[in-house]
């Protein structure tokens, strides 16, 4: 009997179509990594706009003690930028993002909303800022990312 020294058509052939169907199921999971990659960034953006505004907040509150006033519009300095505050919150989006490392995918330029400039709808991939109203209704943060 003569020894097979390699693959027969046939194996060669079921292992392409093996390959095909594994690229035909996987495919899909990895076309829309972009938008998966734009959630997670907005949803980064809303952590950081809620842990720059707890610095803005305890500075403001630390500026309150050590003046010896309960007034409460107070002017912080983070990172050497002046933000102005109500109810020791930020203000507005714009005062908040002087003190956050926002990259140029984020829009900023509708009232207090940051977008991300790449999503497919930038209007449905965004976090929307209401500032605090009162001592105790504090500022609210609203993420929608159904067009991202």
């Amino acid at each position: 009997m003569k020894r097979q020294q390699g693959f027969t058509l046939i194996e060669l052939i079921m292992v392409i179509v093996i390959l095909g169907i594994l690229a035909a199921v996987a495919l899909p999971r990895f076309v829309n990594l972009g938008s998966d990659a734009r959630t997670a960034a907005i949803k980064a953006v809303d952590g950081s706009m809620r842990s720059t505004n707890a610095i803005i907040y305890a500075k403001a509150a630390v500026g309150n003690l050590m003046t010896g006033t309960t007034a409460v519009p107070v002017n912080v300095s983070v990172n050497g930028v002046n933000i102005a505050t109500a109810y020791g919150f930020a203000t507005s989006v714009e005062s908040m993002v002087l003190a956050m490392d926002l990259s140029d995918d984020f829009n900023t330029a509708t009232t207090n909303e940051i977008r991300h400039a790449g999503a497919g709808t930038p209007a449905n991939c965004k976090v929307v800022y209401v500032p605090a109203t009162s001592l105790t209704a504090p500022p609210t943060y609203t993420v929608t990312d159904s067009g991202c």
